[in-house]
């Protein structure tokens, strides 16, 4: 018993004298060496049994010892309970993985962590911040009760250091097994792939490295599957998988109070401190930490330099020619701040070598960077990783897939061609494929800076002002570079000097102003609400500085441009036959094979839909004009009657009426076999359950009730229906392709008349309604003087519609 209270006694006094010897600690900080020291008392250990000269270590964040296939973590007991940001990444994966839209450096999970000491382990457990509350408040006991945070992994505590200022724990288990909540392959993956089980023979931790603020681990998994996305003979999938774990803040970004009138992604959480009769559900802006070098000159209102600049990273793989027109993308946003008092904010670099900078790496979160990813598919992504405290974006990476710019040129071709010859070629010139690629880096760095997609912004713009060449070079085609406005398709041929490809617009100077400019003399978001609303109320009324997206608003869809789809389409269309009629001279001629005739001419049936979807969303569609109460008129307003009626009849003569200009027998009989009718089919189908789609259905019978200037959905359907059964009311010969339209036309109705949801609505009485008529119609129209597939066409017809209206 002696002996057991000497070495106890000296314990404590050794860890009393480390204490004393690091000054004044907190009696939090006591408590844990004393838990720690108490424990380890029980199975006392040295630290040389784990740290000694054959062991290789690497100091940061935490410090990381590894002895051969071993890793120990020393963590210091001051970074017990802090919260770290955990980011789990794919580094390397097979071709195919996800569909082609997953690639290395995707995110594949982020969430806050936070190492906590439990009697003699370390607990590594997961911290949300969907639910918060004051923890001075006694409400705070009851959140943290009902929101118990999941434990990821546990590890016993090998030893302290010899200071006693840290702990060591093993961490090799958790990194070199298949722990679902930092795997790099998802539930979706393991199911779509059939996986069976990690491989742990297979599989190994290839490295871990410690920064100041990180800790970079780097795994290789190998999975057996029996359906791998690639290489299916091997029965397994192989990936390397990034764990960045970064220190957050100590004292979080004071966030922003999100508004729906300017667009911002946002981070969100439910306040229980909240003195209201109901718990707050609070959203706040991502956004970087810009704070100025100089306050006192930022608030006499001189540009500024930031404290620390947003820097993005150029990946090596980038192709030379390439790297001049991401850079400028980059730095086009350089401008932009500047509205929001800021010099220099952000920049493009290429990243040291290694001669400069051993330590640099791509997959150290630390920095943000431009993947140039090898792959087929066709796009690019602007993700990035924000603390869930305050919004405050960390890091970002910036995705370019390799393919990405055929779709431009070929766009680039069939939008523009009829009007600007440099567009009419395999080979766009190097410096507008260039302008493009910056244009798209510019987007992609917008959606990492946290702004969304603002599709109202190209509605900004009167359709006939796209086809001035002053107006163009100075505004652009749409009044952001977050709008899906890429090509000017309404300019024609002859028109001078026009702008063909969009650009930065006034509302991306507005938005960044909004969300970044520091308001001085203030000590919460709260007190920044009252600045930001005369912000927005001294642009409201001007459309240039819109926000909206909402997917029935007509005004504000994908790829359309000008403020008027059904003369904007018009332009657009009339521009595509003359592209339709030279796409052979431009594509096959000069290349002496079809290969790329096929690939335009399917992606121009594409563009030609897409010009008719903009029209089609006018019929049913909703304007919203997002307001607060203080503000004049409503948030909510259908489009009028006339420009709905305008807009299906547009639409009966461009795209239910045969389009015979698509059908060139000459690129036809070039690319395929067969297929034609049952391609038109599907396009005029894809409009046709545009029309007849549920919700908007319902919308137009929701307008009666608060429109006088309404069109009655009684009336859409009849004018649609007299639309496409045309032929009926003349003796008239219906051909193939019409005929195909009018079975679906049926068949459309009666899914309409079965479908569920509308069964407690007018639809049902109205089809039917229809449909009766149309008996009526086609069976005076079977006895005219018509060629016999008509007759065989229409008695078919009534067969179908007598099973609808009598299924028995």
């Amino acid at each position: 018993m002696k002996k057991i209270f000497l070495l106890i006694s000296l314990g404590l006094f050794l860890v009393s004298n480390s204490i004393n010897a690091q000054g004044k600690k907190s009696k939090k900080d006591e408590d844990k060496q004393t838990i720690v020291a108490t424990t380890l008392q029980k199975n006392p250990t040295n630290y040389s049994d784990f740290v000694n000269k054959n062991t290789i270590s690497d100091k940061g964040l935490f410090t990381i010892h590894e002895n051969k296939d071993t890793y120990l973590y020393e963590i210091p007991k001051s970074y017990l309970g802090k919260e770290m940001l955990l980011v789990t990444r794919l580094r390397e994966l097979p071709s195919g993985l996800g569909g082609g839209y997953i690639n290395a450096g995707s995110n594949i999970n982020t969430q806050v962590v936070v190492w906590e000491q439990f009697k003699n382990k370390v607990l590594l457990k997961l911290k949300s911040y969907n639910a918060v509350a004051n923890d001075s408040l006694p409400i705070f006991k009851s959140v943290k009760a009902n929101n118990l945070e999941p434990i990821i992994f546990a590890f016993d505590i090998k030893t302290q250091n010899n200071d006693s200022t840290a702990v060591l724990i093993d961490v090799t288990s958790l990194f070199s097994s298949d722990v679902r909540a930092i795997s790099g392959l998802t539930n979706s993956f393991r199911t779509q792939y059939k996986v069976r089980r990690l491989d742990p023979s297979r599989s190994f931790i290839n490295s871990i490295k410690s920064y100041p603020e990180n800790i970079e681990v780097v795994q290789n998994f190998t999975y057996e599957a029996d359906e791998p996305p690639s290489n299916s003979s091997a029965g397994t999938i192989t990936i390397s998988v990034n764990q960045s774990m970064i220190l957050l803040p100590e004292n979080p970004m004071t966030p922003r109070i999100y508004d729906k009138r300017v667009g911002y992604f946002t981070i969100g959480n439910v306040d229980y401190s909240s003195e209201a009769l109901k718990a707050d559900e609070k959203r706040y802006i991502r956004r970087w930490r810009l704070q100025p070098k100089d306050e006192a000159a930022y608030n006499r209102g001189e540009l500024v330099e930031p404290k620390k600049q947003i820097v993005y990273y150029l990946d090596p793989a980038t192709p030379l020619k390439l790297r001049k027109y991401i850079k400028q993308g980059v730095d086009d946003w350089q401008k932009v701040f500047e509205t929001a008092g800021f010099k220099n904010a952000i920049v493009a670099k290429i990243p040291p070598t290694k001669e400069e900078d051993p330590e640099f790496s791509m997959e150290d979160i630390r920095y943000s960077s431009i993947r140039y990813v090898a792959s087929t598919t066709r796009n690019a992504v602007g993700p990035s990783v924000s603390d869930p405290r305050s919004g405050e974006i960390i890091e970002s990476d910036i995705i370019w897939y390799h393919n990405h710019l055929r779709s431009y040129r070929n766009r680039y071709l069939l939008e523009t061609g009829a009007a600007n010859p440099s567009a009419r070629t395999l080979d766009t010139p190097d410096e507008e494929i260039g302008e493009m690629m910056r244009m798209v880096i510019a987007h992609e760095i917008g959606h990492a800076l946290g702004l969304p997609h603002n599709m109202a912004a190209s509605y900004a713009y009167a359709v006939d002002s796209l086809r001035s060449g002053n107006f163009t070079q100075k505004y652009g085609i749409a009044a952001t570079i977050m709008d899906y406005a890429r090509y000017n398709y309404v300019a024609q041929p002859g028109d001078k000097n026009i702008r063909f490809i969009r650009q930065m617009g006034p509302y991306d100077h507005y938005a960044i102003n909004w969300g970044y400019r520091k308001i001085p003399n203030v000590k919460s978001p709260e007190e920044e609400v009252k600045t930001l609303d005369t912000w927005i109320s001294d642009k409201a009324n001007n459309p240039i500085y819109r926000f909206g997206g909402e997917s029935f608003d007509p005004s504000a869809q994908t790829e359309s441009v000008g403020n008027d789809q059904v003369k904007a389409s018009t332009y657009g269309i009339k521009n595509l036959k003359i592209v339709a009629e030279n796409l052979s001279k431009w594509t096959s001629d000069k290349t002496n094979n079809y290969e790329d005739l096929s690939e335009l001419y399917d992606e121009l049936l594409g563009v030609w839909s897409r010009y008719a979807g903009h029209v089609a969303g006018n019929i049913g569609g909703v304007y919203e004009f997002n307001k607060k109460p203080m503000e004049s008129g409503v948030v909510y307003e259908y489009v009028s009657k006339a420009k709905q009626q305008e807009s299906l009849q547009w639409l009966l003569k461009n795209v239910f009426e045969t389009q015979d200009w698509l059908l060139d027998k000459n690129i036809l009989a070039n690319i395929n076999e067969s297929g034609y009718t049952t391609n038109m089919l599907n396009l005029q189908n894809r409009q046709l359950n545009v029309l007849l789609n549920e919700s908007r259905l319902k919308r137009m019978l929701d307008a009666s009730v608060i429109q006088k200037d309404f069109y009655p959905v009684e009336d859409m359907f009849r004018d649609l229906k007299n639309g496409i059964f045309f032929e009926a009311n003349y003796a008239s010969n219906v051909n193939l392709f019409r005929r195909n339209l009018q079975k679906a036309f049926i068949e459309k109705m009666g899914v309409l008349m079965s479908d569920k949801n509308l069964q407690n609505t007018d639809i049902p009485s109205i089809v039917r309604r229809e449909l009766d008529t149309m008996k009526i119609q086609l069976t005076i129209a079977k006895s005219r003087y018509i060629n016999k597939i008509s007759k065989y066409h229409y008695a078919d017809c009534l067969e179908k519609i007598n099973k609808i209206l009598d299924p028995k």
